[in-house]
């Protein structure tokens, strides 16, 4: 028997005969064919394509010594992959025969088990020894072979969950996905010591529902959203993102910022009021507002509460309001949003310098009882974790020094040019002075210029005017205010030179008309005090839907 190889055309399958118009690409493969169609037929005579002959010549009897070598290690690999087909074979077996059986593991309820408590997940923490039912999202799930554990999240906290036994093994249980819903029932147990897991407690599940099977595959949850997706694909899938530690984290933060807001209100005697977000009347320059047809007249969307607020103090007194204000800022800068909850407030007969103390009572007290509140202090600690809180009594420095202070330091102006009296300090400047003063500064005294209409000019310099800004060591301005104008005349020409229609403003006016008074008052961003708190690049991470230019959904 004749074979030809031919190492150019040949191929080494099973299927070639071998013949000069199937050759093998190899010696070896010709021989291991040979014998695997017949272990006791006689060894082939070989022959080999020359191309300096071009023609087959019989193999040399070092090739073939070579030949015989190769095939003995074809052979001793087709043993080994048939010993792997087989044990492969036999594993799936098993495998379908163990999925078979879990298909049929019952997960039934234990009747004769004490009743479950049902509670919130942070409610939980405190019933060590009990048998408790809690109902959440998995927010992780890890398997070995015999244990499942999973993490739930219901918003309240988190709990480390086991599953054992049948739970364990239950074909369920296997099919179990990220962010499915499930109520657990079992008992609260201290974890082992050297362990940590929230609370300090694990919940050994006895039995479980499934409420809400969560997609696998390619719609599964960590296939739609991922830390290090693009921005704009978190910002559209900010639903999901939500669940997140992080982001969950800080809208926990913000809670807690707006209690604590209004806890300092409290202790100082003020009143919420909510005034309307749909107005006739500008507060901030009208190339910032968003308008709407309102029944046919001109409205816009409020840039800020401020004037209604002062209308309420001859009635309520000192009030302050939590609502949203709008800018119509084509800005992408890291610190503005075309919607922000605006914490606003006005105070009635004080001085400027007893504005400025109430501004840092403000600040500092609500910051502290957040520090102190048992969830949010913790979220803070582990989100920005070289955070000091302020203390009084902050930094004052008058505009007219900051702007000595730049020329000293040689910070220039958005043209880049020395600052004069007179400029603007834009964002970049004004971090850089305050990061490298380190402290918190009240910035007093702007120009007349560059102020609203309703600030009052200073008596004893009237270039600038009774204003603040208050500016914090990472984050720059967080605060801005200024005692109003009081004085009927004054106003009249603050409208005249601003350009403004003093008309819509009637209602406005008539504070000064009707009983006139000192008064004063700020607006704080609380996106922008979260993002210094929690360390947070950017204020989108500080607002539940952020809105900005470009961006009004989900």
């Amino acid at each position: 028997m004749s074979l030809y190889i031919n190492d150019a055309t040949g191929v080494d399958e099973l299927t070639r005969t071998g013949s000069k118009e199937q050759t093998y690409k190899t010696p070896a493969f010709a021989l291991f064919a040979t014998q695997q169609q017949d272990a006791s037929a006689p060894e082939p005579k070989l022959y080999v394509f020359k191309t300096e002959e071009n023609d087959y010549l019989e193999i040399s009897a070092s090739a073939l010594k070579k030949a015989r070598k190769g095939c003995d290690g074809l052979k001793k690999k087709a043993i080994k992959q048939k010993e792997q087909a087989a044990k492969q074979e036999e594993q799936a077996a098993a495998a379908a025969a163990k999925q078979m059986a879990n298909l049929h593991i019952t997960i039934e309820e234990d009747k004769s088990l004490p009743a479950a408590l049902k509670c919130k997940i942070n409610q939980a923490y405190g019933h060590v020894g009990e048998r408790v039912k809690v109902s959440g999202w998995i927010h992780r799930l890890r398997s070995n072979k015999k244990v499942v554990f999973v993490v739930l999240r219901d918003g309240s906290g988190y709990v480390q969950c086991v599953l054992t036994g049948n739970l364990a093994l239950a074909q369920q249980t296997l099919d179990l996905t990220l962010e499915s819903t499930v109520t657990l029932y079992g008992s609260i147990k201290k974890v082992p010591e050297g362990k940590s897991a929230p609370g300090g407690v694990e919940l050994d599940v006895d039995y479980y529902e499934v409420v809400g099977l969560a997609p696998s595959g390619e719609e599964s949850f960590s296939n739609k959203i991922t830390e290090d997706a693009d921005p704009s694909i978190l910002l559209d899938q900010r639903h999901l993102a939500l669940r997140g530690e992080t982001l969950s984290g800080v809208m926990k933060v913000r809670a807690a910022l707006l209690a604590s807001v209004r806890r300092v209100y409290k202790e100082e005697n003020l009143t919420e009021v909510t005034p309307p977000c749909m107005v006739q009347t500008q507060v901030e320059g009208g190339s910032t507002l968003f308008k709407l047809d309102y029944y046919g007249e001109e409205a816009f969307l409020t840039q800020s509460s401020q004037l209604y607020l002062e209308t309420c103090l001859p009635s309520l007194g000192d009030v302050y309001c939590m609502q949203e204000s709008f800018r119509a800022e084509k800005s992408h800068t890291r610190r503005h949003l075309s919607e922000y909850t605006h914490i606003e407030a006005e105070l009635a007969f004080l001085t400027f310098d007893e504005l400025l103390q109430h501004i840092e009572t403000l600040i500092v007290k609500s910051i502290q009882y957040v520090l102190e509140d048992p969830v949010a202090g913790p979220i803070i600690k582990e989100l920005n974790p070289d955070f000091v809180a302020p203390k009084a009594p902050f930094m004052r420095l008058e505009y007219k020094d900051a702007i000595d202070w730049l020329k000293e330091h040689q910070i220039l102006n958005e043209e880049g040019k020395e600052f004069q009296f007179g400029d603007d300090i834009a964002e970049a400047a004004e971090r850089k002075m305050t990061d490298t003063i380190g402290v918190p500064i009240l910035l007093t005294k702007f120009p007349v210029e560059i102020k609203s209409f309703y600030m009052p000019r200073c008596k004893d310099d009237a270039r600038v005017t009774e204003s603040v800004d208050v500016l914090m060591p990472t984050v720059g301005e967080i605060t801005g205010g200024s005692m109003r104008i009081n004085n009927l005349e004054e106003l009249m020409a603050g409208f005249k030179r601003e350009g403004i229609d003093p008309k819509p403003y009637y209602w406005f006016i008539d504070q000064r008309k009707y009983g006139t008074c000192p008064h004063g008052g700020y607006g704080i961003g609380t996106e922008r005090i979260l993002a210094w708190l929690c360390n947070r690049y950017t204020v989108r991470d500080c607002s539940l839907y952020p809105r900005f230019s470009g961006r009004c959904k989900p």
